[in-house]
């Protein structure tokens, strides 16, 4: 937990890995995820590299197991529940995976093959025999034509149409033929009109729908279709009646010439189809235990290949020596892991029998590091908040840990209520303790994986909400009477300051806290459950949260500029504290620390039997002496923080150039250049930009960003302060939501009375759940949500946080793992 306060110390390495034990030695890191490698190789095509072919390999295998995967996951096989992490095969067990796969492959591409002819056969001889069983009654339009009317009813001016009939057909010797088949239903109205179109009535089209709906083996689909029996007169006709058919995708089947061998045909069929029946059967059976037994090992598979092919990119990313026998990797590494990974390069070189031992170097390097911070479940959902404004710069101070307390208190001001509080709170300790659910954590959906990471931060804002909500005295609009209100209207009838005429002829009469017995104290903990009935309620509660708004704010801010002193301290700058801390602390407390005082002040000494005199006291006589003073010091430390630091820059530039002096050490040459490159690194260890101080001196650059800073701070601090009102705003909106949603909801069902109304209530408890939640808790949650993530970021990160660094991405294993579903492998 230390690094979460700051940013680890990096150093950036040389590993020496014999070609050997290299493949066992990145295993092993990526176990282990100590290290980020650098590119070694930039100008080499990724195609050129070394290990192309074993990559290729690993796709390969990757596309194999995809396949299984959907099988697998087709034929709703159940995958193991269990965690799985084996580790990255050896070289030599490559071979043997990859021909198992093979033979998998071939063997479930031959199977489902055969079963896809299989089912195709099957759905073509149902079709068959649907389409036999149906046209039977459509014989009689087929062999007795020249006793019925043609079956265009659509199309009752064919009646006077001067096209030959049947009759006159038959004189002139043309052929009868029939087509049958079967088409989709949605296609037969238009199938209809093309026929009537393109052969203008020397055809018969009769239809019915099969009450059966068929499966398309090649689509999956299921549509419901309609056996038709087309009869025409001629070749051609019968040319033009085909090529339709086939435009409108019609399995057509032969059509039997008489009843005899229609039956002879439908009883083969059925033995046919039974026989089929049973080979799928068998078929799906012997597909099924392949898979079932494929299930069992393809994760394990699917992560071994991931490991290898992460393996082989990484050594892509070293480069080989001179004699091609050790591969150089540089790493950036944590220093605190050094030691660690000083001892897995020796055991691996001991385990792969290595001549020469791999081993690390530590060397300097001016290139800024990457920041790294390490966190658990609980720090990480925090992390990221800070995170997505910018990772930190390297080793600056991290805002997290103090946003662990400050963001979800933020959040709670605006939130304050006790009920809401409650209900968050509950679902995010539900959240908690199934944490470890396969199935809440491998969720799909996009909304609910954001409540699931962020589960402690909702704990967080849920407790601090139910805290507030005490502090407000507000559960769902309405107050807690505890302990017991410390007003008394029993005093005002005893001093005789009201009657019970004025009581009966003024709906408003105010408490006197200054007749005794009247007020009898502050309330023991947080807001008097009696301003809840009073008429000025609201005006109070302004007044209150107003001024709580700007007390936090002005706290809140100050934090952040002590920590950007913080920062000053670590990185060596020490004049930073006199020429930017100290003119900003002086700039932000006499201006606006000057109003928190006088707040809290008024608040400890005025009552309201003497605020009036004190008031008046204190303004005659130290008041206005004191203000003047304030505003003077806030006002000279303007030019301060203006000119301090570009005047300071140029002195001690012009005094090294003078005198040859850094850092109060005399220069001395530097008889190497590993010399000057470690004495670098220490000086950017230690934040001193040796760099700029060597170079030349640009006055009116720093002159420019100094002034740009000033300004920025000096209206920031006004801009700020007031945009920690929304902390009043929202808290106020939350409260009247939640009193509006109570007054018009639940005091409506509460005031039916008779035996109606308990069922009445009901459903008027189920609306105001829904609206509680869908309103109050979702909507209202994220706007203070997302306020208070803007106070964090904009008033108080910019005091002291640039977020201008790169995060530390490890070689690991572990997060390898979280990619299977965006590879197309439902893992």
């Amino acid at each position: 937990m230390g690094s979460l306060f700051r940013g680890e110390e990096m150093c950036l390495a040389q590993l020496f890995l014999q070609s050997g034990s290299a493949y066992d030695c990145i295993s092993e890191l990526g176990e282990l995820g100590l290290v980020e490698f650098r590119d070694l190789n930039p100008t080499v095509n990724s195609f050129q590299r070394k290990f192309v072919t074993e990559i290729k390999r690993c796709e390969e295998m990757e596309r194999i197991l995809g396949y299984l995967l959907r099988e697998i996951k087709k034929s709703d096989i159940p995958l193991p529940e269990g965690e799985v992490n084996p580790v990255a095969p050896l070289p030599k067990h490559v071979m043997v995976i990859m021909e198992q796969l093979q033979r998998l492959e071939s063997e479930l591409s031959e199977v489902t093959r055969n079963k896809e002819k299989l089912q195709k056969n099957l759905l073509e001889l149902t079709e068959y025999t649907h389409m036999l069983q149906i046209t039977r009654n459509f014989v009689q339009h087929s062999t007795e034509v020249e006793t019925r009317q043609t079956h265009y009813e659509e199309f009752p001016f064919l009646e006077k149409d001067s096209m030959m009939d049947y009759t006159s057909m038959q004189r002139l010797g043309a052929k009868l033929g029939f087509i049958s088949g079967l088409i989709q239903q949605v296609k037969i109205e238009a199938f209809e009109r093309m026929l009537w179109r393109v052969c203008k009535g020397y055809t018969i089209l009769s239809y019915a729908e099969i009450n059966e709906c068929l499966q398309n083996p090649d689509t999956g689909e299921v549509t419901r279709s309609v056996v038709f029996l087309i009869s025409y007169w001629g070749d051609q006709i019968g040319q033009k009646v085909k090529k339709i058919c086939d435009c409108y995708h019609c399995h057509l089947y032969p059509y039997p010439s008489s009843n005899e061998e229609r039956t002879d045909v439908v009883n083969g069929l059925r033995s046919r189809i039974q026989d089929l029946h049973t080979v799928l059967h068998r078929t799906e059976d012997y597909l099924r235990q392949v898979l079932n037994k494929a299930s069992e090992s393809v994760y394990t598979w699917v992560i071994q290949v991931k490991k290898m092919k992460a393996i082989y990119h990484i050594l892509n990313l070293c480069s080989f020596d001179v004699t091609n026998k050790c591969l150089i990797a540089e790493v950036w590494c944590p220093v605190n892991d050094l030691s660690v990974l000083r001892k897995a390069l020796e055991d691996c070189s001991r385990k792969s029998g290595a001549t020469v031992p791999s081993f690390v170097n530590r060397i300097p390097s001016s290139d800024i590091p990457p920041t790294l911070i390490r966190t658990n479940k609980f720090t990480s959902g925090f992390q990221n908040i800070v995170d997505a404004y910018g990772v930190g710069s390297y080793r600056e101070v991290n805002p997290a840990p103090y946003t662990i307390i400050t963001f979800p208190f933020l959040f709670a001001v605006m939130f304050g209520d006790l009920g809401h509080g409650l209900i968050m709170s509950l679902f995010a300790l539900w959240m908690v303790i199934y944490e470890n659910d396969r199935k809440l954590k491998r969720s799909r959906n996009e909304f609910w994986n954001t409540f699931y990471d962020g589960r402690y931060i909702i704990l967080m804002m849920g407790l601090f909400s139910i805290y507030t909500g005490l502090i407000y005295n507000d559960c769902f609009s309405k107050s807690l009477n505890i302990f017991g209100s410390s007003w008394s209207v029993r005093a005002m009838f005893a001093q005789d300051k009201w009657t019970k005429e004025m009581v009966n002829t003024n709906a408003f009469l105010t408490l006197d806290p200054n007749v005794t017995g009247v007020f009898n104290g502050p309330y023991p903990f947080g807001i008097d459950p009696i301003w809840n009935m009073a008429s000025n309620r609201l005006t109070f509660l302004n007044s209150y949260k107003m001024k709580m708004s700007v007390i936090l704010g002005i706290i809140h801010m100050t934090f952040g500029v002590v920590l950007g002193g913080i920062n000053h301290i670590h990185f060596r700058k020490k004049f930073n504290l006199f020429l930017m801390l100290i003119p900003e602390l002086l700039f932000l407390l006499f201006l606006f620390g000057y109003l928190v005082f006088m707040v809290v002040f008024k608040w400890l000494a005025f009552s309201a039997a003497n605020s009036q005199a004190v008031g008046i006291c204190w303004q005659q006589a130290n008041k206005k002496t004191l203000q003047v003073f304030l505003l003077v010091i806030a006002l000279l430390a303007v030019p301060v923080l203006l000119l301090g630091k570009p005047v300071y820059l140029y002195w001690l530039h012009k005094g090294q150039n003078r005198f040859g002096v850094y850092r109060g050490y005399e220069r001395v040459r530097r008889t190497s250049e590993e010399e000057m490159s470690l004495m670098r690194a220490h000086d950017m260890e230690e934040g001193s930009n040796h760099d700029s101080l060597t170079s030349s001196f640009d006055f009116a650059d720093i002159f420019l960003h100094q002034s740009i800073h000033t300004i920025e701070y000096c209206l920031g601090c006004v801009s700020n302060t007031a945009s920690y009102l929304r902390l009043w705003a929202l808290s106020l909106a939350h409260a009247q939501l939640s009193e509006v949603l109570w007054a018009m909801v639940m005091r409506v069902g509460l005031r039916v009375g008779s035996r109606v109304g308990i069922l009445f209530l009901v459903p008027v408890f189920g609306l105001f759940a829904v609206l509680t939640v869908s309103i109050l808790l979702v909507m209202e949650g994220l706007s203070a949500f997302l306020h208070a993530l803007r106070l964090h970021w904009v008033e108080f990160q910019n005091k002291f946080y640039s977020g201008a660094g790169t995060k530390f991405s490890p070689f690991a294993f572990s997060l390898i793992h979280t990619g299977f579903e965006n590879d197309g492998l439902p893992l």
